[in-house]
């Protein structure tokens, strides 16, 4: 036992210094972990995640061409206009439309676009940003545990995890969707009564004072986002599109999929053949798709599951025993209890995919019913909780009046009642949606 703590604590370390450092640090420090367990301590090592790293691979690909293409910024001009119309429910349609963007993408990277929109809107409109903004974070998060292809969902229902239980594409969506539509509608009810309205707020007057906000240039930056750079942009869309339609189709209906054929391969080869297909009809340059920062997020992400991941599945494999009567007990007489366990590494991790692939095959081991890992899936958003992750940091960036905030405690910030609340209340109605259901 006293060794076992010894490893915990190293694993805990090498996640704490990777995500202090950020960037690549993650993967770099998660792979010296390995290196510990298995030079230092002996341990096996553990399988990498060959799978869920190539799912990122072709889905990044992917989203990077549609990037270059344009076809980006197409969607998020699309979006400006939809929400100059309804400024009203700003509150509503900005995390939706961020939500929605997530699901298609696959990442929540898409939503950088999208933040400066709904902060100048809700400002021009005299809504506190605050409450659209926050929730338009925890929404893109959502909306990676519900899109059929994000590295996380991937990860979940690839060969290596709840694929081989039975667990196909369509069982995630059914359950994720609509629960997490729901509970974003239930959140923005909340938000429109969170903190004070924006002309009273003494932090917005400051900055009116001080000359920090400019209406005019406001305006222009929106008109810029109005624009389309490439009048051929909104072809790659529908090609991405497309790629993403095949996808649903092949994991709604599994037996459209020749024998032997796993929903993770099919993703693999959908969204990279995808790839070309997107370059072709918005006639990008590749080089631009290496270039974006979508294609480096991605990159980062692949790294950082590689190294932690695979430290996960070391630490794990060679304490399987002692790990498996130590939570067994416990997940046996509440294995909702595991929802936590994914939070607070989620937390730790800062990606879905990395929890997904450390954590869940500890849940299958200890013999938690498939159905139930996938209602608990939006736990693994749990990141939220520290206001460091890269959206939360620019959505406090793009708030200009200030209402966007971390308060004096870190903790007590704008991010945590919305995150709090879609957290809870998609997980609770995908426990009571999974009682229908059966694999």
């Amino acid at each position: 036992m006293t060794l076992l703590l010894i490893e915990l604590l190293i694993v805990l370390a090498m996640i704490f210094i990777g995500a202090r450092i950020g960037g690549l640090g993650l993967g770099i420090y998660g792979m010296i972990g390995v290196f510990i367990l298995v030079y230092g301590f002996g341990l096996k090592p553990g399988d990498p995640p060959i799978d869920v790293m190539m799912i990122i691979v072709a889905v990044i690909t992917a989203a990077s061409a549609l990037q270059a293409s344009g076809g980006l910024d197409y969607l998020v001009g699309v979006a400006a206009k939809f929400l100059k119309k309804h400024p009203e429910n700003i509150t509503y349609f900005g995390p939706i439309t961020c939500w929605l963007f997530c699901v298609v993408a696959g990442t929540a990277h898409t939503s950088y676009s999208l933040l400066p929109i709904i902060s100048e809107i809700a400002q021009a409109k005299k809504i506190r940003p605050e409450r659209p903004l926050s929730l338009s974070v925890i929404a893109a998060s959502l909306g990676i545990t519900c899109s059929p292809v994000s590295a996380a969902t991937g990860a979940l229902i690839s060969q290596n995890l709840l694929g081989a239980k039975g667990v196909e594409l369509g069982t995630v969506m059914l359950v994720c969707v609509p629960t997490a539509f729901i509970s974003i509608l239930v959140a923005a009810f909340v938000q429109n009564h969170i903190g004070k309205n924006l002309e009273a707020d003494p932090e917005y007057k400051r900055r009116i004072a001080v000359g920090i906000i400019n209406p005019e240039e406001d305006k222009k930056a929106l008109e810029i986002a109005e624009t389309d750079p490439n009048p051929r942009a909104k072809y790659s869309v529908f090609a991405f599109l497309l790629g993403v339609a095949i996808v649903v189709l092949f994991g709604f209906a599994p037996s459209l999929r020749p024998e032997g054929v796993t929903m993770s391969q099919t993703i693999e080869m959908v969204m990279m053949s995808d790839a070309a297909l997107i370059l072709f009809a918005g006639k990008a340059d590749v080089a631009k798709a290496v270039n974006g920062n979508i294609f480096k997020a991605g990159l980062n992400a692949v790294i950082a599951i590689f190294g932690i991941a695979w430290m996960g599945s070391t630490f794990y494999l060679g304490n399987q025993e002692l790990i498996n009567n130590g939570l067994s007990g416990m997940v046996a007489s509440a294995p909702i209890l595991f929802a936590l366990a994914l939070f607070v590494m989620s937390i730790m991790l800062f990606s879905q995919g990395a929890t997904v692939t450390t954590l869940y095959p500890v849940g299958i081991a200890l013999g938690i019913n498939p159905l139930l890992l996938v209602a608990i899936f939006p736990a693994v958003n749990g990141y939220f909780f520290l206001p460091n992750y890269p959206t939360e940091v620019a959505a406090i960036g793009f708030d200009r009046t200030g209402s966007t905030h971390v308060g004096k405690y870190v903790i007590n910030h704008s991010f945590q009642i919305p995150g709090f609340i879609t957290t809870i209340v998609s997980i609770a109605l995908g426990l009571l949606m999974i009682q229908f259901l059966h694999i």
